[in-house]
């Protein structure tokens, strides 16, 4: 049967673009063991040119807007291209840091005390503190990465990173002390748990992408029980918000013992140092495998299309 060509998408307009070639390069590499591979450098909002429904099947590595936000995605299902990973409707979705946590708490995840509002109709912090008190997690809507993100930890902390705020949607959540953990998720199922230490404590832009910041322990020296706990919401979080193929979840462990859902990674890192494949490792998934696998339900999509067009 005919061997697709994997277009791997990368780059884009977002923040994040530098990140994204790097995950791009990585996983054209790796997937060229397997299959015909070509690498697309994505430099404005819209599909690169030579894309060929008839030929290609895509696999992003963009990230942040338009890249995970369901646009790119659109226009893939528009001009009939093949895709790996989520659909245009469950990346808008799980972009969306609110929906997100609707969709979840609907089937029984549970997520931190929170708001939304805009920098426009900005609560005070007084208010903020009322609800949520002193420590406070800071975050765009509609961000990847942790762009944006801020950590406060007393109320006049709260009072200047809230005058910080110009423009755009926000979400202001109780911060949770605790141990923070992440899953990959391949074709709906849980791979290995890992946990992530931060230096300073906090998982931001700086600490994720700075060399030396922040310890990983993959697999995570956690309990049997807690790690089959942190996998079952991790696999309920990406089927409540419609996912596809594969996502990382991300969560905290409460001091306190709770379980906490922070965010859906739709379109997860992927150089071969990076979180998704550190936890394909732990159940003997290596970088190649991984992405691999990745692309396999997008390809048997292709070639069902294929043998209904004949």
């Amino acid at each position: 049967m005919f061997k697709p060509i994997i277009a791997i998408l990368a780059g884009g307009t977002s923040p994040e673009r530098e990140v994204s070639l790097g995950s791009g390069r990585a996983a054209a590499l790796a997937m060229a063991y397997t299959y015909p591979t070509q690498f697309f450098s994505v430099e404005t909002d819209a599909l690169p040119l030579g894309l060929d429904p008839a030929r290609h099947i895509v696999c992003s590595t963009l990230h942040g807007v338009f890249g995970e936000d369901g646009g790119m995605q659109r226009l893939l299902e528009g001009a009939g291209i093949a895709y790996a990973g989520c659909d245009a409707r469950g990346s808008e979705l799980a972009f969306d840091k609110w929906r997100t946590r609707q969709a979840v708490s609907a089937m029984g995840v549970v997520v931190a005390p929170g708001r939304q509002f805009l920098a426009a109709d900005k609560p005070t912090a007084a208010a903020l503190s009322a609800d949520l008190g002193e420590q406070v997690v800071l975050k765009p809507n509609r961000q990847g990465s942790s762009v944006g993100l801020q950590v406060v930890t007393s109320k006049v902390g709260l009072e200047i990173a809230l005058a910080g705020l110009r423009q755009g949607e926000w979400i202001a959540e109780r911060r949770i002390i605790g141990r923070e953990f992440t899953v990959g998720i391949l074709r709906g199922r849980a791979m290995g748990v890992v946990e992530i230490v931060p230096k300073s404590g906090v998982f931001d832009y700086t600490s994720k992408y700075t060399k030396g910041l922040t310890e990983y322990f993959a697999p995570a020296k956690i309990s049997d029980e807690l790690a089959a706990k942190i996998s079952a919401a991790a696999e309920t979080a990406f089927a409540a918000c419609g996912g596809r193929d594969y996502a990382r979840i991300d969560f905290m462990l409460a001091n306190e013992g709770d379980l906490y859902l922070l965010e859906i990674n739709t379109l997860p890192g992927m150089k071969d140092t990076s979180l998704m494949p550190m936890s394909a490792r732990c159940v003997g998934l290596d970088f190649m495998g991984l992405c691999r696998e990745l692309v396999a339900p997008a390809v048997e999509r292709f070639q069902l299309a294929l043998v209904a067009k004949q």
